[in-house]
């Protein structure tokens, strides 16, 4: 099994930062890919960023010049600067992981909310 645990969010005021944190451990052998998405109320959830083994990024149009993901071993992190209230959602870490015992699996944390002001 992997576990996910974020860390980070919060209540800031529009133009404000924030960075969220996302530790994965368990029986892994390598994360292939860890990534965020988030999920406002009433809203289907979206990707926000991710990132794979050899670095590569992906951002959502709305967040690109805005929000920087980066990776350390099993931790992922979010920079999320000039945030709008339209960035208010739960946030979610996902990490896609070869486990040692061999398989892959997908696996996501428990959310963390993200509230931003106007």
């Amino acid at each position: 099994q992997v576990q996910l645990v974020e860390s980070g969010g919060g209540l800031v005021q529009a133009g404000g930062s924030l960075r969220l944190s996302c530790a994965a451990s368990g029986s892994i052998f390598s994360i292939n890919a860890m990534g965020w998405y988030r999920q406002a109320p009433g809203k289907q959830r979206e990707l926000v960023a991710t990132i794979t083994l050899l670095g590569s990024t992906n951002y959502a149009d709305s967040v690109k010049d805005r929000f920087s993901i980066s990776r350390e071993k099993n931790t992922v992190n979010l920079q999320m600067n000039s945030l709008k209230p339209e960035d208010s959602a739960v946030y979610y870490c996902n990490a896609d992981v070869t486990m040692i015992q061999g398989g892959l699996g997908d696996y996501w944390g428990q959310g963390t909310q993200v509230t931003v002001s106007s």
